[in-house]
C-alpha cells in the first residue's frame, strides 16, 4: 500500500460516513464492463462542486489491491450487482490529484509538477516491484511497460483535476511536456497492454490541438454531452428528494435554487454541494463558492466577442442562447468568440447545454445570483442598475405604481437598444424580465405559461408561505395597455391560477413603437 500506488479508502471512507451521501456505486459496474476494451479510456468533466473527487476515490477503494473494501461497500448498490465480486481489491491502482503536486511545485519551486509526479509514483513502483525498476528510470510509461513485460501486471490509472495546468498559469513549455506524458501513458502501443482503465476527471475535456484532441483514444463524458454518466454527474431529482424527506427540507425551494442542469435524457441535474451545504446549514441561499471559475466569469461577461455581453444580457432576460460547442479548444486561454466563452462556462457550471436545440441558459436562482454579482462589480450601466433597483420596481408594481413602473421599464428598453432590438416585442420581454429580476426571490417566474385559452406573457407565482400578490403581466407592441388587461380577463389567464388562493394583480404592459414610449396599467382582481 502506497500515497499513489495502491491506495487506501480513507478517502472514500470518510464520504461514505458523512453527514450525507448519495450512492453513486453503480457507477462502478459501468466501469468494470469497460475494462481491458477500447472504452477503457474514460475522461469525466464536471464543475467544481460535482463530486468529480468523490467518484475517483469511489473507484480507488473498489480497485486498489491496497485496502479492503468489502466491508465499505456492504449495503452499497454495487455491492447487488453481478459484478461486484469481479474486480472488488484486484487491482493494481495508481492514484495521481494533479492539483496536489501543482501545489507543491509552487511551493517548493524546485521541480516542476511533471517532474514531481514522475518522481513520487516511480519511487513507489521501485519499492514494489524492485526487480523490475532501475535507480535511472524516470519516466512512468517506461517504467508501466517494463513491468507488465516482466510480470504480466496491468494497471488502473486514475487522475483527478488532470486539467489542472490547462486552467493555471503554466508554461506552454509545461504543458507540452504534459501533453506528451498523458499521450505516452494512454496512447502507446505498450499502453494498450498495460492500462486495464484509465478514468482522468477534471472540469475541461481533453485539450484540441487545431480540430484534434490530443487523447483521442478517450471517451468523454462531459458537461454537454454527459453520454451513460449523465445520471452520475451531480445530484438527480430523485435523490435530491429522498435527502429533503430525510432532512425535512423543503424540496421546492431546494429545486429552485440549485435544479436546472440538463444533461442528456437526464433533465433535472442538482448541483450536489450546494444540495449538500443548504441540509446540513438548514438554510438556503447561495453556495457557490467564488473560486477561479468565479473570476473567469466576470473576466468572459466582460469582453463582447461576437456579441457575448449580448448574450448575457438576453439570459439575464430568462432566455436561451444558442451557441456551436465544437470550436472550443477545452483550455481557458484559447477563447476567440462567444461561443468559446459560453461553452467554457457551460464546463464551468455557470450555464446549462439543452444538446437537443444547442442553447445555453442560466439554470437557477444560485447561478443567476452569481451572474447579477458579476454584472454589477463589471458596472455593466443601466442593466446592473436595474437588478440593483428592481426591488423598487417589484415594489412599485405591488403598490400599484403604474407610472413608476412604466418609467423603470422605458429606462432599461431604452439603454439597451442594440442588445435587445428595440422594436420588438420579444426585446420587451426581455426588458421586463430583466427589471422584475430581484422578483425571483419571492416568485416563481413563469413565460408563456398555458391558460386554455392561449399563454399569459409572464406569470408571476408567489413561493409557499410568502405573502405577496401573484402576477399576470401581458405584454403589448403597439397598442394599449388597457388592451393587455382586457385580454387578460378575455382569455381568463387567471384560469391557470385556479389552485392559487391569494390575491391576484393584473399588469398590462404595453409600448408605442412611434412614440417610444411605455404605459402600464395595473389592477386588483376580484375573485
Amino acid at each position: 500500500m502506497g500515497i499513489y500506488l495502491n491506495p487506501n479508502n480513507v478517502n472514500f471512507y470518510n464520504a461514505v460516513h458523512d453527514d450525507i451521501y448519495v450512492d453513486k456505486t453503480s457507477m462502478i459496474d459501468f466501469t468494470n464492463g469497460c475494462l481491458n476494451k477500447s472504452s477503457r479510456f474514460m475522461c469525466v468533466s464536471r464543475p467544481r462542486r460535482f463530486g468529480k473527487s468523490i467518484a475517483a476515490a469511489m473507484l480507488t477503494a473498489y480497485y486498489s489491491k491496497g485496502c479492503d473494501s468489502r466491508e465499505l461497500f456492504k449495503g452499497l448498490d454495487i455491492e447487488s450487482m453481478p459484478s461486484f465480486e469481479s474486480e472488488l481489491n484486484k487491482n493494481n491502482v495508481i492514484y495521481i490529484d494533479i492539483s496536489q503536486f501543482r501545489s507543491k511545485a509552487n511551493v517548493t519551486g524546485e521541480l516542476a509538477t511533471l517532474d514531481l509526479i514522475q518522481k513520487a509514483v516511480i519511487e513507489e513502483l521501485a519499492a514494489e516491484f524492485p526487480n523490475t525498476v532501475s535507480d535511472d528510470d524516470r519516466d512512468i510509461p517506461s517504467v508501466l511497460e517494463k513491468i507488465n513485460y516482466k510480470t504480466g501486471d496491468t494497471f488502473i490509472i486514475i487522475i483527478d483535476e488532470w486539467d489542472c495546468l490547462f486552467r493555471e498559469d503554466t508554461s506552454k513549455d509545461e504543458q507540452e511536456r504534459y501533453v506528451m506524458f498523458l499521450r505516452g501513458m494512454f496512447k502507446s502501443v505498450s499502453a494498450e497492454r498495460f492500462i486495464k482503465l484509465a478514468y482522468i476527471t477534471g472540469i475541461l475535456p481533453i485539450k484540441k490541438y487545431g480540430t484534434q484532441s490530443a487523447l483521442n483514444n478517450f471517451r468523454e463524458y462531459t458537461m454537454a454531452r454527459p453520454g451513460r454518466l449523465a445520471g452520475f454527474l451531480g445530484f438527480t431529482e430523485q435523490e435530491v428528494k429522498g435527502i429533503c424527506e430525510q432532512h425535512g427540507m423543503d424540496f421546492e425551494e431546494i429545486k429552485r435554487w440549485y435544479d436546472g442542469y440538463s444533461l442528456g435524457k437526464v433533465t433535472s441535474i442538482y448541483t450536489p454541494n450546494s444540495v449538500v451545504n443548504a441540509v446540513t446549514e438548514g438554510m438556503i441561499g447561495s453556495y457557490w463558492t467564488r473560486t477561479e471559475t468565479y473570476e473567469s466569469l466576470k473576466m468572459f461577461i466582460e469582453m463582447n466577442f461576437d456579441g457575448l455581453r449580448d448574450a448575457v444580457i438576453r439570459m439575464l432576460g430568462d432566455q436561451r442562447v444558442r451557441i456551436n460547442i465544437e470550436k472550443f479548444q477545452n483550455d481557458m486561454t484559447t477563447i476567440n468568440s462567444a461561443d468559446d466563452a459560453l461553452t467554457l462556462l457551460v464546463h464551468l457550471g455557470y450555464l446549462a447545454f439543452d444538446a437537443e436545440e444547442s442553447e445555453v441558459y442560466i439554470p437557477n436562482q444560485e447561478i443567476a445570483i452569481e451572474f447579477a454579482n458579476a454584472v454589477d462589480d463589471k458596472g455593466w450601466g443601466i442593466v446592473g442598475e436595474a437588478i440593483r433597483q428592481s426591488n423598487d420596481l417589484v415594489k412599485a408594481t405591488i403598490e400599484g405604481d403604474s407610472e413608476l413602473v412604466a418609467e423603470r421599464l422605458e429606462q432599461i428598453h431604452e439603454a439597451n437598444t442594440s442588445v435587445l432590438a428595440y422594436n420588438n416585442e420579444n426585446s420587451l420581454s426581455c426588458a421586463v424580465t430583466i427589471a422584475y429580476y430581484s422578483a425571483r426571490k419571492d416568485y416563481t417566474m413563469i413565460r408563456e405559461l398555458p391558460t386554455g385559452k392561449g399563454f399569459a406573457d409572464i406569470v408571476f407565482i408567489p413561493h409557499r408561505n410568502s405573502s405577496k400578490p401573484a402576477m399576470i403581466v401581458e405584454l403589448k407592441y403597439n397598442s394599449s395597455a388597457d388592451g393587455a388587461i382586457a385580454q387578460i380577463k378575455e382569455k381568463r389567464y387567471s384560469g391557470a391560477l385556479d389552485e392559487y388562493s391569494g390575491d391576484i394583480l393584473l399588469v398590462g404592459i404595453s409600448y408605442d413603437k412611434e412614440q417610444k414610449k411605455h404605459e402600464c396599467v395595473i389592477e386588483h382582481l376580484s375573485r
